[in-house]
């Protein structure tokens, strides 16, 4: 048995907005300022601290927020750091996590949980054995658009789940991101960037995945920077820029995923799940709300009504959900559900690379339903 078959067993208690759990972060680059955001409107999280390796911005960032900058080690053993927030590159997110966690934090990392099955299994089992808890992104199931969806297939609106399609295509990030580099490198590329986003969407409504079916390629050894200081600046291709694949649900439901950084654009729908009774269409999984859409047989399309999630959730309800979820519970954006999610993107890969169907190693916990609310621990967001 994984370390992913278990349900985790975690001494933490549940965090309430009389005392707030404390948050540091480790990585202040481009997607930490939604983190910001979020944390600043929720009772339930405080933030403390900041650290970078770049100094100069995380001086600049503590000082915008009115923290304190430390360096990497001196935030993750500080005694006012509860949680650490790892917003590093995937290729430390392993380094930066199984420290924390041998400091005695508990730990919150964005995708994807590392950037090897091995490193992802460590993180899982060292959590575990020191009693703290794990939370992986991507958080945006947790809102009212996947959750809605999620609704509509419990409450059998669709009848009994038959497939799904997933799509995400793109040209390539190197179009807007001023260092695309990582996206590139193994741990990058489209499925290991963007499919935890759409895996942990189909796993939210149609339950963990058994065995996997893939095939890969890629067009270019080398992508072109078309924004920002190093813009026209070469950079290797080193990693599966389309990937596609049939994923086997537990329960038999066979999910389709296109993961592209090679094509211009596409009509479909990102989530398509279809039914003996219906098609649904769920809405941007990279996005916490969105319409959910039904199409039953002999009707017509209709927008569904928002009827589960948090409202007007935003990056870090992941944490906020952590800290107010109770001891003997699992916590919904769980570092197992992200050792699954790592676990079938991998699978994938080796499909595609070995030309054979894979068995996917783990499994987790379907993520508990998210009720209609404000905010996690039934406080409104400030």
């Amino acid at each position: 048995m994984t370390a992913a078959h278990a349900r985790p067993t975690n001494s933490v208690q549940p965090i309430n907005s009389v005392q707030p759990i404390k948050v540091g972060i480790v990585g202040v680059g481009k997607i930490s300022g939604q983190y910001f955001d979020t944390i600043s409107r929720l009772p339930v999280l405080q933030l403390t601290s900041v650290a970078d390796l770049n100094t100069a911005l995380a001086a600049e960032v503590a000082a915008e927020h009115s923290v304190r900058n430390l360096t990497v080690e001196e935030l993750i053993t500080d005694d006012d750091v509860d949680l650490v927030l790892n917003l590093t590159i995937p290729a430390a997110h392993a380094e930066i996590a199984l420290q924390a966690i041998a400091a005695g934090k508990h730990v919150y990392g964005e995708k994807p949980l590392a950037a090897t099955f091995e490193d992802g299994a460590k993180i899982i089992d060292a959590a575990r054995a020191a009693g703290v808890r794990v939370g992986s992104a991507p958080d945006t199931v947790l809102g009212t658009g996947t959750q809605t969806a999620r609704r509509a297939v419990d409450d059998g609106l669709i009848g009994t789940p038959i497939s799904a399609v997933a799509t995400m295509v793109t040209p390539g990030h190197e179009r807007w991101h001023p260092n695309p580099d990582f996206y590139y490198q193994p741990g990058g590329g489209p499925l290991l960037d963007m499919g935890p986003y759409y895996i942990s969407s189909l796993i939210t409504m149609l339950g963990p995945v058994a065995r996997v079916i893939g095939a890969a390629s890629h067009q270019r050894d080398s992508r072109t920077i078309g924004s920002g200081p190093r813009a026209g600046e070469t950079i290797p291709v080193n990693v599966d820029t389309h990937v596609t694949g049939v994923l086997v649900h537990e329960s038999g439901v066979l999910s389709t995923l296109i993961m592209s950084f090679d094509a211009a654009a596409t009509r479909a729908s990102n989530i398509e799940v279809h039914g003996s009774e219906a098609t649904l269409i769920a809405p941007d999984p990279n996005q916490f709300g969105g319409d959910a859409s039904i199409h039953p047989v002999g009707g017509e399309w209709s927008v569904l009504p928002v009827s589960a999630g948090y409202r007007d959730a935003g990056r870090g309800y992941g944490i906020a959900d952590l800290a107010a979820t109770p001891a003997d519970q699992q916590i919904r954006a769980s570092g197992d559900l992200g050792l699954h999610v790592l676990d079938v993107m991998l699978s994938l890969l080796q499909s595609a690379e070995q030309g054979v169907s894979v068995e996917v190693t783990t499994t987790c916990l379907r993520p508990e339903a998210v009720p209609l609310g404000d905010a996690p621990g039934g406080v409104t967001a400030a």
